[in-house]
């Protein structure tokens, strides 16, 4: 139960404690007056979307604090989202300050930052907000399912849920044989052209990664062989032995080597000297040998050479084909192999996953069957108690049925559901949407609300304006529904009808004053603010005077006295005392009817 309300810097709110009562409470005032925008603070509280113009022209931080009642069932649940529990009250806390761009958002439970998923679970058993335009979506059949699969509780639920696995499982299996019927040509055609990029590369004997540049070498031998026998017996005669009369490197060195010889016999400075010049005699004479071996080991080899260049064709066409060097190449040919044994596997084949289609298929057609079973049971409990509570609301003779036609399996169950209705005896049932007027259609759904009063553990009901476009008889009707619902749950309830105000255990009047802000009580955020600002200079007295005057709302519980002038307002009248006598007569009227509760 919501216990007290406490509002700062929200829309035209400046600061307001609102305290509440078990049983029916109502707000009145006038159009406008501001009783949504308390509903509005009561929806930020628990979750709902967040925006700037929530917060007050001027402030740049609004606050919103909930406290609650709970009842001792709540706590486990609690404990099982980790959220803290602790004995007495539970305080949600919502802060909205604003930036240039946006507005930030964080929210309490207790003094502990809670998440929005936590907040939406303990929003769904604490408070059911019914706003103005609801009755606009009772003709939405996605929304009648909820509410019928929600009046049938766990066991439809839990069934429901089968449902969506079930419905899950299956187009799992469904997407997964489409999948493979639409890759199986696919695979086909992929292993035909891995097999022949293995046959290729098998036949290509690809061995060394560093085949081509090899063979690019060997052929630049053979296509010069002639050059390079001409050129290294040339250099064997520098080097070695010349037919010339010029003598040979190695000639030279040996004398010069026979000349330090004698020099070193008078000075062995000489002999480093000496001995690196025997050291060149002897690397001269070991590269002409060698040259003149590499000469006579070079040879002209044409059938050699045609296979060197027919090799070199062979890897440079199967490099450009597959646009990899060698060595890329051999590791693709790999690759290839994996694939093909991959492909080749057997798997699950289209037959076994057909199979499985059809066993997940006839599972979610046996759990769509067993949740539309259920729901025809609902259904004709719901027709029973919805016709019930809508007789005392002026709707004796009024026809209602929830139609169920079979559609193909979803992952919500086989069923199309549409609330079908009829207010006038005589005339057939049609949907709820086309048939029923403005204030039918809000009876219909307080009807709805209290049916499902007995199986929804939330603690408080919020209605606003739930008695629009009705009057007289239907309106007494609904004040005593209201009064009704109060005895189960808590019911706050924005309205215009003097009939329901004074049926309630509780009146506040909200309506919007005119103030100098200068003059307003400060909050608690702006107390803080001001004791920190008398610490630093003051400022110019320089602003526009008429900026201090603002409009605010405030909320105000009425006495018994004041309640009778808010129903004598509420009701209107060509006299005032005409007005109050009529006020007094409802109130008289409600006490009368409350003792027969």
């Amino acid at each position: 139960m919501l216990t007290a309300l406490h509002i700062e810097n929200f829309a035209l709110i400046d600061q307001i404690d609102l305290r509440l009562e078990a049983g029916l409470n109502v707000l009145t005032g006038e159009t406008g007056a501001g009783k949504s925008i308390i509903l509005d603070a009561l929806d930020a509280v628990l979750g709902g979307k967040a925006s700037q113009r929530l917060v007050r022209s001027g402030s740049t931080k609004a606050l919103v604090e909930a406290v609650f009642e709970l009842p001792p069932d709540l706590y486990p649940w609690l404990a099982t989202q980790n959220l803290p529990t602790v004995e007495g009250p539970l305080t949600l806390r919502r802060e909205l300050t604003l930036s240039k761009t946006s507005v930030r958002s964080r929210s309490f439970l207790n003094g502990n930052p809670v998440t929005k998923l936590q907040l939406e679970g303990l929003r769904q058993r604490l408070v059911e907000i019914t706003a103005q335009g609801q009755t606009v979506q009772l003709g939405s059949p996605d929304l009648q399912r909820e509410w019928l699969d929600g009046f049938g509780g766990e066991s439809v639920l839990q069934q429901r849920q089968q449902v969506a696995v079930a419905y899950g499982a299956a187009t799992q299996a469904k997407q997964k044989l489409t999948a493979r019927r639409q890759a199986d040509q696919e695979r086909r055609d992929q292993l035909d052209l891995l097999q022949l990029h293995q046959r290729e590369l098998d036949q290509a004997s690809l061995d060394d990664p560093q085949e081509l540049d090899h063979l690019l070498q060997e052929q630049q031998r053979l296509n010069h062989s002639v050059e390079l026998q001409q050129n290294s017996y040339q250099a064997y005669q520098i080097l070695y032995e010349t037919e010339t009369g010029a003598g040979a490197c190695a000639d030279l060195l040996g004398q010069a080597e026979g000349i330090l010889v004698d020099m070193e016999r008078y000075d062995q400075e000489i002999t480093p000297i000496l001995a690196l010049v025997s050291e060149a005699l002897t690397q001269v004479e070991e590269a002409g040998r060698a040259i003149n071996a590499y000469g006579a080991s070079v040879e002209a080899d044409p059938e050699r050479l045609e296979q060197v260049e027919e090799r070199i064709r062979t890897l440079k066409g199967l490099v450009r084909k597959y646009g990899r060097p060698l060595p890329e190449l051999m590791a693709y040919r790999d690759q290839v192999q994996q694939s093909l044994a991959e492909l080749s596997g057997e798997g699950e084949s289209i037959a076994d996953l057909e199979a499985q289609l059809a066993r997940c298929q006839a599972a979610l057609d046996a759990a769509c069957a067993t949740l539309s079973q259920l729901r025809r049971d609902v259904a004709q409990d719901l027709e029973i108690r919805l016709i019930h509570e809508l007789k005392p609301l002026a709707m004796d003779r009024v026809q209602f049925k929830v139609d169920l036609r079979p559609v193909g399996p979803t992952a919500t169950g086989a069923d199309a559901i549409q609330f079908m209705f009829s207010p006038n005896p005589g005339e057939p049932l049609q949907p709820l949407a086309e048939t029923a007027s403005g204030g039918e259609m809000s009876r219909f759904l307080l009807a709805l609300k209290a049916c499902f009063s007995q199986v929804d553990p939330v603690g408080t009901l919020v209605f606003d304006e739930i008695d629009v476009g009705v009057s007289g008889r239907v309106a007494q009707a609904i004040a005593e529904k209201l009064y009704h619902l109060g005895r189960q749950h808590q019911v706050l309830c924005v309205t215009h009808q003097p009939m329901v105000a004074a049926m309630a255990d509780a009146h506040f009047r909200v309506g919007k004053q005119v103030v100098d802000s200068g003059a307003v009580e400060p909050s608690r955020s702006q107390r803080r603010q001001q004791a920190q600002a008398r610490s630093k200079p003051a400022a110019p007295a320089d602003a526009d005077p008429s900026e201090a005057i603002r409009t605010v709302v405030r909320v105000a519980p009425l006495s018994l006295v004041e309640r009778r002038e808010e129903l004598a307002q509420l009701a209107g009248g060509e006299t005032h005392q005409e007005s109050l006598s009529f006020a007094e007569a409802l109130l008289s009227q409600a006490n009368t009817i409350r003792k027969t509760f």
